[in-house]
C-alpha cells in the first residue's frame, strides 16, 4: 500500500486554544480551523497574499520559556504571517477591534453612501464588515471625493470608482489567474485606480470574475446591474454548458427570470471560476424569440396545435427512414430515450451529435480519451497542448494548465497553427504551418522513437517535417526528452478534426502517449458531447451521411434536436439543400432559428436548468442539474417528448421522471453503473473506465 507523505506540523495557540497545523499556512487560514473569523478584502485564498487593506490585523506572541508569551509590538497582518512553532494568536482583543475600527474609518472616509441603490447592497463584505467591526457612527463631515459614476470597462464590466477601496485583488487576479493581465493601477495617492492600459476596453475571457471577487460595488456587471436586489432573488444549483467543461454556477432567478449566473465552488473542475461565456451566455433563458407551444405548418405559416396533434404528425411520417442529429445540450435522459424511440419505435439508428468536418467511423478507435482529469492538469511535469485553442474552447482547462505553470512549475508546450492564448506563457512554442498537425505530430513521434532508439522506418526525415510544418528538429527532441522523463499529459480537443488527417494525427499523438507513459486526452467540446460518445449516440449513418441522404431524397424525415446544421454544419450548402428536400422536418429547440423556417413540425424544449436532468462533462463527471427556473411556455424536456411519443407508437410502461431514465442507462451501459441519482457525488461521479472508445 503507497505511503501517504506526511505534512509538517507546528503548535500554535488561537485564543487560549492549543492546535496542530501544517507548517507555513499562513494565520488567516489557521484561525478558520477553529470556526473563527479574520475579516478581510484584499486577501483571496487562491492568489498570493500582499496584505494591502490591513483589514485582518492580529495580535501575535511567542511563548517563552518560563510560559509567558511575549507579544510583538504592533498588531500583524494575519494574510501574510505564516504560522512557526510556539505562536500565539490573538483574534478578539481590545487593540484588534481597535484597529478594526480604524482601518475601517480610514476605507469609509471617500467612500460613498450609495448602498441604497449600489448592487452590492446586502452582499457586500465592506457593508458586513463595518456592520460587524466598524465604528457606530462616522467622524468625517468633509467634503468627500467625487469620480466618474458607472464607467464602462467592457460590455460586461462596469467600474464605479468612487466606491474603490484598492485591495488589488481585480489587479491580481488578470495577473496571477487569467494571465492576460489586463488591469493594474494607473496613478498613485488618492488618484490611483484599476483600470486597462491606455483605457482599451476590458476584453479578458474570464472578466466576469473580477466582479465576483471585488470586496464592494466597485465592480459590478454591466448585465445585473439594478435588476434585483439579493433578498429579492432565489438560487439553484446549476451547472454551465456553453462548453465540456462542465463548471458549477449558481442560477439566481426572480419571477420565473434568470438574472445572474455566478460561480460555484468546485475543486475538481472550475474551483470557483467561470468564463464569460457561462456567465454572460445565459441570455437564452429569457429571449424574446423562446419557443412557447408546438407549431405545425399551414402553407407558409405555423399554427399553433396540441402536443397530441404533433405526436400524432410526427408518427404518421416518421419511420426506418427517418433521422436524428442532435445538440450538445440534451441531457444524458435525452440522449437515452431519443435512442430507444428511433430503435424501437421508428426502426432506426440514425442518430449523431457530432458537427466536425471529419467524422471517424466505428472501426477508428482509441483506447484513451480524457486520461487526464481537469484538476490533474495544474500537477503535471509537461503538458504538450496540441491543435487546441483552450481559452476559447477549454477554458478552465486553460486556467488549471497556466496554474501549474504559474505555481508548480509545469512546463507547458502549444503546438499550433495559430495564435492562441497559451501561448503568452508557453515554455514552447511549436508553430507549425496551417495544415500539418499531422505531419508535426508524426515527426514529433519519430523524435521520441529516436530518443528510445526504436526502429524509425517508415518516417519522413526531420527536414522533409521542418519543410513541412516550419518546425525545427531541435524543437521536437526537445518536447520528446520533456515528454520522457514523465508526469506528462497530452491534451487536444475534438476541433482536431477540423484539421486535414485528423485520425493520423491521433493516432501518431495516441502512440507517443503510450511509449512516453504520457496521458493522452481527446477533450469532447459541446456541453454534453462527451455523454453522447459514452452513450453511443453514432451507431448508424453519420451526420454528413444524414444531410447527403436528405439532400439525396433517401430519407423521408429528419429530427433536429437542440440542433441546427445551418450553423453548426462545415458545409452551408449542403445543410441548406438537405433542409430542403427532406419531406417531413422535426425542429425541437429552446429559441427561433433559421433551420425552424424549413421545419413540418416545431417542439418547444425545456432549457437545462428547467428541468432535471444529468450532464457528462469532458473528464467523464456525470453531474446532476435539478430544474431552477420554470420554462415560460408549454415546453417539455427532451426525454419526456421521446418517452410519451414512444408510448404512443409502442404501448408500454412511459417514463414517469429522470431519475427511472438514469437508473436504466446505469443497468445498460456499464460506464453509468455508478451514476444513478441516489449515488451521485456532490462534485459529480466520474464514468466507470470502459475499454474502447470513440475517438469522439
Amino acid at each position: 500500500m503507497a505511503t501517504v507523505a506526511a505534512t509538517d506540523t507546528v503548535n500554535i495557540v488561537i485564543n487560549d486554544v492549543d492546535l496542530q497545523v501544517p507548517k507555513g499556512e499562513l494565520v488567516v487560514e489557521a484561525v478558520k480551523r477553529l470556526g473563527h473569523e479574520i475579516p478581510i478584502f484584499c486577501y483571496h485564498p487562491r492568489m498570493k497574499p500582499v496584505g494591502m487593506c490591513r483589514m485582518c490585523l492580529v495580535e501575535v506572541g511567542f511563548k517563552q520559556p518560563d510560559g509567558s508569551v511575549r507579544k510583538m509590538p504592533k498588531p500583524q497582518a494575519g494574510c501574510t504571517l505564516p504560522v512557526s512553532e510556539g505562536m500565539v494568536i490573538y483574534t478578539d482583543t481590545e487593540m484588534v477591534h481597535r484597529d478594526r475600527k480604524g482601518v475601517l474609518e480610514f476605507l469609509l472616509i471617500n467612500h460613498p453612501l450609495d448602498c441604497p441603490v449600489c448592487d452590492r447592497g446586502g452582499e457586500c463584505p465592506l457593508q458586513n464588515n463595518t456592520i460587524f467591526y466598524g465604528p457606530s457612527t462616522s467622524r468625517y463631515i468633509d467634503i468627500k471625493r467625487h469620480a466618474p459614476k458607472a464607467f464602462p470597462l467592457s460590455e460586461y464590466v462596469t467600474l464605479d470608482l468612487e466606491r474603490c477601496i484598492q485591495c488589488g485583488r481585480c489587479v491580481r487576479f488578470t495577473e496571477e489567474i487569467s494571465g492576460d493581465a489586463q488591469l493594474a493601477f494607473r496613478f498613485r495617492g488618492a488618484a490611483m485606480q484599476p483600470s486597462t492600459f491606455k483605457l482599451t476596453d476590458f476584453d479578458s475571457k474570464f472578466s466576469g470574475n473580477v466582479i465576483e471577487i471585488c470586496p464592494v460595488g466597485a465592480l459590478t456587471s454591466s448585465k445585473y446591474r439594478f435588476r434585483a436586489r439579493p433578498w429579492d432573488l432565489e438560487t439553484s444549483e446549476g451547472l454551465c454548458l456553453e462548453c465540456g467543461n462542465g463548471c458549477n454556477v449558481w442560477l439566481d432567478h426572480r419571477a420565473a427570470k434568470l438574472v445572474r449566473v455566478n460561480g460555484r465552488t468546485n475543486e475538481a473542475i472550475n474551483e470557483e471560476w467561470t468564463c464569460d461565456k457561462g456567465k454572460f451566455g445565459h441570455d437564452y433563458y429569457n429571449s424574446s424569440k423562446r419557443l412557447t407551444q408546438p407549431l405545425r405548418r399551414e402553407g407558409d405559416r405555423f399554427v399553433p396545435v396540441s402536443w397530441g396533434e404533433a405526436y400524432a404528425e410526427i408518427a404518421a411520417h416518421l419511420g426506418a427512414k427517418s433521422a436524428a442529429l442532435v445538440g450538445s445540450t440534451v441531457s444524458n435522459e435525452g440522449l437515452f430515450c431519443l435512442q430507444k424511440l428511433f430503435k424501437d419505435g421508428f426502426g432506426s439508428e440514425n442518430i449523431d451529435h457530432r458537427w466536425t468536418r471529419t467524422l471517424p467511423a466505428a472501426g477508428e478507435r482509441v483506447a484513451k480519451r480524457h486520461e487526464s482529469s481537469i484538476a490533474s492538469l495544474e500537477h503535471k511535469k509537461t503538458v504538450l497542448v496540441f491543435g487546441a485553442d483552450l481559452a476559447n474552447s477549454q477554458p478552465i482547462v486553460h486556467l488549471r494548465v497556466r496554474k501549474g505553470w504559474f505555481l508548480n512549475e509545469t512546463r507547458v508546450v502549444v503546438a499550433h497553427s495559430q495564435t492562441t492564448d497559451a501561448d503568452s506563457f508557453a515554455n514552447l512554442l511549436l508553430s507549425c504551418k496551417p495544415g500539418s498537425l499531422d505531419d508535426l505530430a508524426m515527426g514529433l513521434e519519430r523524435a521520441v522513437a529516436e530518443a528510445q532508439k526504436t526502429d524509425v522506418q517508415g518516417f519522413a526525415s526531420f527536414k522533409d517535417t521542418e519543410k513541412t510544418t516550419s518546425v525545427k528538429e531541435s524543437a521536437l527532441r526537445e518536447v520528446a526528452a520533456m515528454l520522457l522523463e514523465g508526469n506528462a499529459s497530452i491534451v487536444c480537443t475534438a476541433s482536431i478534426y477540423n484539421e486535414n488527417k485528423p485520425v493520423e494525427t491521433l493516432a501518431a499523438l495516441a502512440k507517443i502517449a503510450a511509449a512516453t507513459g504520457a496521458e493522452f486526452n481527446v477533450y469532447a467540446e459541446g456541453g454534453n458531447d462527451e455523454g453522447a460518445m459514452a452513450l453511443g449516440v453514432m451507431t448508424g449513418r453519420n451526420t454528413h451521411e444524414i444531410l447527403q441522404d436528405c439532400a439525396m431524397g433517401d430519407l423521408n424525415a429528419l429530427w433536429l434536436v437542440g440542433a441546427d446544421p445551418l450553423t453548426l454544419h462545415p458545409s452551408r450548402r449542403l445543410a441548406e439543400d438537405a433542409l430542403e428536400a427532406v419531406p417531413f422536418l422535426v425542429y425541437q429547440g429552446l429559441l427561433e432559428c433559421e433551420a425552424m423556417g424549413y421545419a413540418s413540425i416545431v417542439l418547444p424544449m425545456e432549457a437545462p436548468g428547467e428541468h432535471d436532468g444529468t450532464y457528462t462533462n469532458i473528464e467523464g463527471r456525470v453531474q446532476r442539474m435539478q430544474q431552477a427556473v420554470k420554462n415560460p411556455g408549454d415546453g417539455k424536456p427532451a426525454w419526456r417528448v421521446f418517452s410519451e411519443l414512444l408510448v404512443r407508437i409502442k404501448p408500454g410502461r412511459p417514463s414517469f421522471s429522470a431519475k427511472e431514465i438514469m437508473d436504466e442507462i446505469a443497468a445498460t451501459h456499464p460506464a453509468f453503473a455508478e451514476a444513478t441519482y441516489d449515488k451521485l457525488e456532490k462534485e459529480g461521479t466520474p464514468l466507470k473506465p470502459v475499454i474502447e472508445n470513440f475517438y469522439m
